[in-house]
Order: C-alpha cells, then structure tokens, then sequence
C-alpha cells in the first residue's frame, strides 16, 4: 500500500505488558475468553479481532453474554502495572509503524468526510493491558473500546492472521485497523448508540443479527477508506494485489468459515459478525462505490 508516514500528534501509545487482570467491561473484541474477562463474546464488543486463540472455543464453550457497553475499568489504560506512563516507543517497530501510518490516514479521510471528526486513539500493548472497557488480552485480537474511543492492538494478531488463517500482506492488515476505525464511526455518529438499545429490546437471536449488522458496516467503511483515501503525492493509497489481500481477510474471518475450521456446524442464530461471504460483500461494496452512504447494513437484504 502506498501510505505515508503517521501523524505524530495522533493520539497513539504503546501501553507495553500491564496488569490488564481479568476484571472484565463493556467494550469492542472478545477479550479474556475462558478466563471471564468479556462481557460480550464473538460479537457485542467491536472488534474484527476476535478470531484468536482461544476465540473459537470459547464462542461455543460460553456464548454471547452482557451489552457492550457495560462498564469501564476503573485503571487508567495509559499507565502500566507499575505505575509508570506508558506510551513512548509507540510506532517503533515495523508492524506498529504500518499500523500507525494506516491510523493516521483513516483518520485524514474520515476528517474530510465528518463535520467536527473526533479522531480516535490508538494504543498497542503486549500479552496483556487494560482498557477503558476492562481488560486487554492479546487472545482478544485487535477491538475498539467506546468507553474511551480508543482502539487496542497486540501486533502479534497480524503473524496469526498471516500464518494461522492464509491472510498475509499490508492490505490485510490495513483492513483490521481501519474496520476498527469504522467502529468509531459508528460511536461518534450515534450508530451503536442506537444499535445498543434495540439490543436491550432484542432475543439473543436478534441481539446477534444487529450486530452482524455492525460489523459487515466496519467492514464496508474499511472498503470507503481503501478506495477514496490519497497519499501525499495523490496517489491511491491500493497497489495491484490489495484488494485481493483484503478479500483474503474478510473470508477468513467470517463466522461461518470460523466455526467449521473449529469442527462445529455453523449455526446462523449465533453468528455474530457476518458470514465470509456477507464480509466479503460488503467490503467489497466499499472498495468499489468508495461512498459511505452504499455502507447502510441496517436497511438492506444481506
């Protein structure tokens, strides 16, 4: 991807190894999984990231649970476990200073398309941290918390996608962080609020199809961002071969895709965040209209 380099007054730290515990909160991914730590499993936390480790056995171990927006940690996640401020080597390895540079031109792009844009922040952390939702765990995969609008990543989750699930490549990995900012787009335009209160009225069921909802919209904002975005020498920021790579992502991440490779028969009632073909579609949509108005999920067949 041709992307220049990140803004250094975005709001992005790096929170290192903390005592993120296992108290839980409302929030965005499917953090602490068989240890308790998720108020929401596989889906009313924000988060594409949520295809790790212990995810897919948990999901069918434990179920959906609380709302997403269920509480907030008590500690403050710019401080680590001893104390200390955290957030001074942000960006300075190769997978963060990617990611750094993709947070910095989602936000450039969705700043020209929303009136008063709050940027989000960004905050990388190792094995395990806290957040404004609860706690972070790497098993959590990237999430976005509403609590603090902020978005939380352990780099490692890009070598698991490539390795583990046959999405390699900088396109795949621009697709993870900028579903993540879609997810802000969502808080900060009233989205999720709303989608927040039809849950509360809403079965399991329903509850879970909204938010399918959600994520195949994160999706399709992540396909606006990819074709609308420009670097400074006004080049689109997609090289031949991205699109494809993205592609690859969306379909190993759907619901469906993931239960079979955990030996379960998919069950439509649970899914949470879209089959791979549902992903696809609406990525793809994304990356072809580059319009976020083509995004409504809410008033469409899927």
């Amino acid at each position: 991807m041709r992307l220049d380099d990140y803004d250094p007054g975005d709001d992005i730290q790096d929170l290192g190894r903390g005592g993120g515990g296992f108290g839980g909160g409302g929030g965005g991914g499917m953090g602490g999984l068989l240890f308790g730590l998720l108020p929401m499993l596989l889906g009313r936390r924000m988060g594409c990231g949520t295809i790790l480790l212990l995810g897919v056995v948990a999901f069918f171990l434990l179920g959906p649970g609380l709302s997403m927006f269920s509480g907030s940690s008590t500690s403050d996640p710019a401080v680590d476990s001893s104390g200390a401020q955290a957030g001074a080597a942000a960006c300075d390895t190769q997978s963060e200073r990617f990611a750094c540079q993709v947070f910095s031109s989602t936000n450039r792009f969705w700043a020209s398309e929303i009136n008063g844009y709050r940027e989000p922040g960004l905050r990388f952390f190792t094995k395990e941290n806290t957040s404004g939702c609860g706690a972070a765990q790497s098993a959590m995969g990237p999430f976005y918390c509403p609590a603090d609008q902020r978005i939380y990543l352990d780099t490692e989750f890009f070598s698991e996608l490539a390795n583990r699930f046959g999405a390699a490549g900088d396109a795949a990995q621009a697709y993870v962080v900028a579903h993540e900012v879609g997810h802000h787009i969502q808080t900060i335009t009233g989205i999720s609020d709303q989608v927040r209160r039809a849950q509360q009225r809403a079965s399991q069921a329903e509850g879970n199809a909204l938010q399918v909802r959600m994520e195949l919209q994160a999706d399709c904002y992540a396909g606006v961002w990819a074709n609308r975005a420009r670097n400074k020498d006004g080049q689109t920021v997609m090289e031949p071969g991205d699109m494809e790579e993205a592609m690859r992502a969306a379909n190993a991440i759907g619901d469906d895709t993931l239960m079979r490779s955990a030996g379960q028969r998919p069950v439509p009632e649970s899914f949470t965040h879209g089959t791979s073909e549902q992903r696809m579609t609406w990525l793809r949509r994304g990356l072809q209209t580059g319009d976020p108005r083509q995004c409504d999920t809410f008033n469409a067949s899927l």
